[in-house]
């Protein structure tokens, strides 16, 4: 069973024109509300593959109860802990006509450090009772950013896979704890570690800094552009399909998705690239985040390239001969 973590999970407003006139009064056609958040998006996608998997994060106020009904709605099984604060919200507008999303984000929530330990307290059990936990996301405050580094910590202790998907100021913190899977938008880490990854040879550098650090999967998406991925210090480009995109805002989670379902499933890394990759691309062409269906997902993935870049694993054949 496959755990997601959230820490600063959303409640989405989506809000339909046939098109916006800016300065102008607008009445929308239609208007629904949706569960957000990195780990819960990954959690609906698992869904979409008949994967198990429980999404573990915060919520709280009026929002909160709302985001409740949402995640019951979508089927999506889940844990809280119950926070004073507010859950988060964003107003999704989206103008069907021209085929535009433009998001507005809301402030964050600010969980207590009472809050943030009964957190951490749940999260230990949990880890126990799970094979792949996701750490995904952001931090909303300052006392969430240790959550974390400690439960990948409780990962490696107990010998489950953890995968970090997040960014911002508790970024290096995660990165020292070891998961054992990476992956990073590479705006996100370039703002997060002040580093830049403007070329290959930069992301290269990276990926080998990273798994001088013990990361034993990385993977460096970047929109459209080709992907960068490390195993065990074999490096790959992925070539991810060309789409027409719609809304990339969850594509991240998808690949997320993809990687947990590739592990979960033991499947071959260059199976389940292919599968994340596929993910992402079909995810960017959706109003829908990570709702993409197994028939989609077949579709995109026999357009994914592979390459290996430097030297290459050897393959031994260790079957048994009679």
């Amino acid at each position: 069973m496959i755990l997601t973590i959230t820490l600063n999970p959303l409640l989405e407003r989506r809000l339909f024109f046939d098109s916006v006139e800016l300065g102008k009064s607008n009445r929308s056609s239609r208007e629904i509300f949706y569960a957000g958040g990195k780990g819960i998006n990954v959690s609906r996608q698992l869904n979409f593959l008949g994967t198990q998997n429980s999404a573990f994060t915060f919520l709280g106020g009026n929002n909160g109860k709302v985001l409740r009904h949402c995640l019951t709605q979508d089927k999506i099984d889940f844990s809280v802990v119950s926070a004073k604060s507010e859950t988060r919200t964003a107003d999704l507008i989206i103008e069907e006509k021209n085929n535009r999303v433009s998001t507005f984000f809301g402030m964050n929530s600010h969980i207590i450090s009472d809050e943030a330990s009964e957190f951490k307290n749940k999260l230990e059990k949990m880890i126990q009772n799970c094979s792949i936990v996701v750490f995904a996301g952001s931090s909303p405050c300052k006392e969430t950013d240790d959550i974390f580094p400690f439960g990948i910590e409780l990962a490696n202790k107990h010998d489950k896979i953890s995968i970090l998907d997040t960014y911002g100021t508790h970024l290096n913190d995660s990165i020292a704890a070891a998961p054992t899977v990476i992956h990073n938008n590479v705006e996100e880490v370039e703002r997060s570690l002040n580093v830049s990854l403007r070329d290959e040879k930069e992301k290269l550098n990276f990926l080998q800094e990273l798994y001088s650090r013990n990361i034993k999967l990385i993977f460096l998406t970047d929109g459209a552009n080709p992907i960068y991925a490390s195993k065990f210090n074999f490096h790959y480009k992925i070539m991810p399909p060309h789409v027409q995109a719609l809304d990339s805002t969850g594509s991240g989670d998808a690949f997320v998705a993809g990687i947990a379902y590739g592990l979960e499933n033991a499947l071959v890394f260059n199976e389940f690239v292919k599968i994340a990759a596929a993910l992402g691309a079909a995810s960017a062409t959706m109003i829908e985040t990570c709702e993409v269906s197994t028939n989609q997902m077949e579709s995109y993935a026999g357009q994914v390239e592979v390459v290996t870049i430097g030297k290459k694993m050897k393959i031994i054949n260790d079957a048994p001969n009679y």
